[in-house]
C-alpha cells in the first residue's frame, strides 16, 4: 500500500503557446547585455558521466582566461557564449553555469565534481526507508536521483529563474524512449507536448539527461499535446510538401515527423524519457538540425531575429571513451555483457563522428547552394540578390575538443579508459579540467576565433 503512493511532479499544461514569452533562446539571448549581437557561440558539452561534467568545466575555465577585445573593450570570452547544449554529465555543468554564472567557479568542484553522486545515489536506493519513493506508484529511480541533484546543486531551481539571467541558454536533452527522439528542455520543445516549462526543476532536466537505460528509470512527462493551438514554426512549410521539399533536409523533416508524434496526446498521453545519449551523445544534433532549418528558411531566419548573425561558432566537447581490450588476442568471442556494451558504444561514437563532420561541411554546402541560386538566378534573368538571401550568409566555425587530439599516446589512453560513472578520483578531475585547456590553446581552430573576436592567439 505504501508502495503503490510513489508518485512523480506533475508537468503543468498550457491552454495555448504564446510564442512571446518562456525560455526559448530567440527571446533570451538579444536580452544579454554587452555580448556580440553579429555571432552566435555556441557550446555543446557531451556525455560521459562525470568525465564528461569535469572536461566541460574545464572548457569552461579556459573560456574564462581566455580575453579579447569587442568595440575597444576587452572582455572575457565566456561571457560571448549564448547557448550551451548538454547530453548526459555534461548537462550537469550546462544547467549549472546558467544558473549560478561566476559563482560556478567557487562551487562546482565540491558540490559535485569532487563529490561520489554515485555511492550517494546507490545509498538511497538501497534504504528501505526511501522506497516508497520509488517503487510502485508513478515514480523511479531517476526521481530520487532530481531530489538527490537539488540537495547538492539546484537548490530547487526551475527555469522561471534562469529567464532573467544574463548568461547563456541551457539545453539539457533527453530521449524519448518509445521512438527515439529528442525532447529538449527548452519552451520550444515543450510547446509540442503543450506544457509549461517554467515550472520544471533544473534536477529533473539533468535526472533525465542522464536517466541511462536499466540503470537509472525513464523519467514519465504528461502530454497534452494537441489541445494549445501549437503552430508549427515557418521552416515547416519547407518540408510539409513532398513536392516542393528540396535537399539536402533529411535530418529537418525527419524531426517534423517527430514534432507530429509528440502532439499525439490522444494515443501518447505520456511520454517517457531516458539518457540524451542514446539520441545524440554530444549534444551537438539538435544544432545541426537547427542549421538545417535556418537553411531553409529565410521567413524562419526573421522569425527568431538570424538575420543579424554574420558568424556562427560552434565548440563541440567531446570526452567519449574509448576502454581498451584485448579481445583480439585471443580466439574466445567476447562475452554477452560486453558484446551488449560494445553493440551500443560504436554505432553511438561512429554517429557522434559524422555528425561533427557534418557541421563542419555545413559552412561549405550554404556556400556551394548560395552560389547555384545566384548562377541560376542569372540564367533566369531573375534579380541576383533574391537569390542569395535565401541562403544564410553566414561563416560558420567549428571547433572539435576531444580526447583524440592529445599528442602523447600514454595520456591519450589513460583519460579515454576512465569509467563513465558519476564518480572519479580527484587527480583524474584535475587531469581532466587541465587537457581541456590545453586541447584548447593547441587548438589552431580555436585560436582562430580567438584572432577573429580581438584576442591573441595561445593569450
Amino acid at each position: 500500500m505504501i508502495a503503490g503512493c510513489a508518485s512523480r511532479p506533475i508537468n503543468e499544461p498550457i491552454d495555448r503557446v504564446d510564442p512571446t514569452a518562456g525560455y526559448r533562446p530567440h527571446l533570451l539571448i538579444p536580452k544579454r547585455e554587452n555580448n556580440d549581437p553579429h555571432t552566435l557561440f555556441v557550446l555543446s558539452f557531451s556525455g560521459g558521466g562525470t568525465r564528461a561534467a569535469a572536461f566541460s568545466y574545464g572548457v569552461l575555465e579556459e573560456l574564462r582566461r581566455t580575453e579579447f577585445v569587442l568595440n575597444g573593450q576587452r572582455r572575457r570570452l565566456i561571457d560571448e557564449v549564448d547557448v550551451i547544449t548538454g547530453v548526459s554529465g555534461g548537462s550537469f555543468t550546462a544547467l549549472s553555469y546558467a544558473l549560478y554564472g561566476d559563482r560556478l567557479f567557487s562551487e562546482y568542484e565540491e558540490r559535485f565534481l569532487y563529490r561520489d553522486v554515485q555511492g550517494a545515489l546507490v545509498l538511497r536506493m538501497l534504504n528501505p526507508f526511501n522506497w516508497w519513493k520509488f517503487i510502485g506508484g508513478s515514480a523511479g529511480r531517476s526521481e530520487l536521483a532530481a531530489e538527490y541533484y537539488d540537495e547538492i546543486l539546484f537548490e530547487g531551481a526551475t527555469y522561471a529563474d534562469l529567464l532573467e539571467k544574463n548568461g547563456p541558454v541551457a539545453i539539457a536533452t533527453g530521449t524519448d524512449f518509445s521512438t527515439g527522439s529528442r525532447m529538449a528542455f527548452y519552451q520550444n520543445d515543450f510547446d509540442l507536448l503543450c506544457s509549461d516549462l517554467n515550472k520544471v526543476r533544473l534536477s529533473r532536466a539533468a535526472a533525465t539527461s542522464s536517466a541511462v537505460p536499466v540503470v537509472l528509470s525513464p523519467v514519465t512527462f504528461n502530454n497534452y499535446g494537441g489541445n494549445c493551438d501549437y503552430q508549427y514554426p515557418a521552416w515547416v512549410q519547407s518540408f510539409a510538401n513532398p513536392e516542393t521539399r528540396a535537399r539536402p533536409a533529411g535530418r529537418a523533416f525527419k524531426r517534423y515527423h517527430e514534432m507530429q508524434d509528440f502532439q499525439d496526446s490522444r494515443g501518447r498521453p505520456y511520454i517517457h524519457l531516458v539518457d540524451g545519449g542514446v539520441s545524440d551523445n554530444i549534444g551537438v544534433r539538435g544544432v545541426l538540425e537547427s542549421l538545417e532549418e535556418l537553411a531553409a528558411n529565410a521567413a524562419f531566419r526573421g522569425e527568431i531575429g538570424f538575420g543579424v548573425i554574420h558568424r556562427v561558432v560552434v565548440i563541440v566537447v567531446n570526452s567519449h571513451s574509448a576502454p581498451s581490450t584485448d579481445w583480439d588476442r585471443s580466439e574466445k568471442a567476447p562475452g554477452v555483457i560486453n558484446q551488449l556494451l560494445q553493440s551500443t558504444g560504436v554505432p553511438i561514437d561512429r554517429f557522434s563522428f559524422e555528425t561533427i563532420e557534418t557541421m563542419k561541411d555545413m559552412a561549405e554546402i550554404w556556400s556551394w547552394r548560395r552560389r547555384l541560386l545566384v548562377a541560376q538566378a542569372r540564367f533566369a534573368g531573375m534579380p541576383e540578390a533574391q537569390a542569395e538571401a535565401s541562403v544564410p550568409k553566414v561563416t560558420l566555425d567549428v571547433v572539435d575538443i576531444s580526447f583524440d587530439a592529445i599528442p602523447d599516446p600514454e595520456e591519450r589512453t589513460n583519460l579515454m579508459n576512465l569509467p563513465t560513472t558519476f564518480v572519479l578520483p580527484a587527480e583524474d578531475i584535475y587531469r581532466l579540467r587541465a587537457a581541456a585547456g590545453r586541447l584548447m590553446r593547441q587548438s589552431a581552430e580555436f585560436q582562430s576565433i580567438v584572432v577573429k573576436m580581438g584576442g591573441n592567439a595561445d593569450h
